[in-house]
C-alpha cells in the first residue's frame, strides 16, 4: 500500500469540512470552474460534491451526517446485500439506505456562475449516452453516471467523506470498481464508522487504496458498537499525542487515550512542553 502524503491528508480533510457549508466555491480548491456537480438527498440537500479539472483526477466528496433524520438513518444496523455483479458482502442498511435514496429538486440552491457552468459542461459529456443526471434518480446512480463520463474523459476517482460520509464512500468505490474496474484512485475518509459486516471486510477489493483516519478517542469511529459483527476495512491512521501511528487495535487506541489523560498533570511538567510553547514569546 502506498503512503498517504501529507498534503493529500490536509487537501481530502479541507474538502470534507468545507462540504457542510451551502456556499462552495470549488476553484478555491485547484478544480476547473466548470467541472462540478452536486448530488442531493431525497430532501433536496448537497450530499455529494464531484469536482475535477482538465489536468486532475475527479475527488467525490461525501457529507456526513448533517440532520435528524440522517442519525435515525445510522441507527438502522441491519445487514443489507450489496447488488453487485461480484459478490461483495453485506453492508450497514442505514448507508446503503442514504446512497440509493431518491434525489431531488436542490432546496434553495445557491447559484453562482461556477453552478451553472458545471452543469452545462456535464450536459456536453454526456452527449453521447442516454444516462444524465435527473431530479428522482437514486443518489448512486447520479454517482454512477458521473463515473461513466469521467471514464470517458479518462479522469480516476478519489473518494472522501467524514463520519457516515465516509462509509457511504467506501460502499460507494466498491460498486465504482466493479462497475467500471480501475477507475478508483484512492479513497481516504475521516471519522468513519465501520462500514459493514465480515462479509464485505473479506471481499472488499481496495483495501490497499483505503485509509480510514481516526483522531484521539472519536467515539463515532468504534461505532456501530457491534464488536465482531461490524468490521473496518482498509489502513487505519491514528493520530494521537503529535504522532501517527497505523492499524493500531480498538482496545489499545482507547487503553493509550486513558493512560493519557492520567498521564497528562504529569506529563506538562516535562521540558519538552515548554520547549513546545516558545513562539507564544514572539507574540508578546
Amino acid at each position: 500500500m502506498k503512503r498517504l502524503k501529507r498534503y493529500q491528508y490536509e487537501h481530502y480533510a479541507i474538502l470534507c469540512r468545507a462540504s457542510y457549508p451551502k456556499v462552495f466555491d470549488h476553484t478555491e480548491y485547484g478544480f476547473d470552474k466548470h467541472c462540478r456537480r452536486d448530488i442531493t438527498d431525497r430532501f433536496g440537500n448537497t450530499i455529494i460534491r464531484v469536482l475535477w479539472g482538465e489536468k486532475r483526477d475527479a475527488v467525490v466528496v461525501f457529507k456526513g451526517s448533517h440532520c435528524l433524520s440522517d442519525w435515525l438513518t445510522n441507527l438502522i444496523c441491519l445487514p443489507k446485500k450489496l447488488p453487485t455483479e461480484h459478490y461483495a458482502g453485506h453492508v450497514h442498511l442505514g448507508f446503503y439506505f442514504q446512497l440509493h435514496q431518491r434525489s431531488q429538486k436542490a432546496k434553495n440552491p445557491y447559484h453562482t456562475r461556477y453552478q451553472r457552468l458545471s452543469d452545462n459542461h456535464l450536459a456536453e459529456i454526456a452527449q453521447a449516452s442516454d444516462v444524465c443526471h435527473s431530479e428522482g434518480d437514486t443518489v448512486y446512480h447520479q454517482i454512477e453516471a458521473c463515473a461513466k463520463e469521467l471514464r470517458k474523459l479518462g479522469k480516476k476517482m478519489i473518494l472522501t467523506g467524514h463520519s457516515s460520509g465516509g462509509c457511504m464512500a467506501v460502499i460507494s468505490a466498491e460498486m465504482l470498481e466493479q462497475k467500471y474496474p480501475g477507475i478508483i484512485k484512492r479513497i481516504v475518509t475521516f471519522g468513519q464508522p465501520a462500514p459493514g459486516f465480515w462479509s464485505f471486510k473479506k471481499h472488499y477489493q481496495l483495501k490497499d487504496k483505503t485509509y480510514r483516519i481516526c483522531c484521539d478517542v472519536d467515539m463515532v469511529t468504534f461505532l456501530p458498537g457491534l464488536p465482531f459483527i461490524y468490521w473496518h476495512v482498509g489502513k487505519m491512521i491514528w493520530l494521537h499525542n503529535n504522532r501517527i501511528y497505523q492499524d493500531i487495535p480498538s482496545p489499545v487506541r482507547i487503553f493509550r487515550v486513558l493512560a493519557s489523560w492520567l498521564m497528562r498533570p504529569i506529563a506538562y511538567h516535562f521540558m519538552d512542553k515548554y520547549i513546545r510553547r516558545k513562539d507564544y514569546f514572539d507574540h508578546h
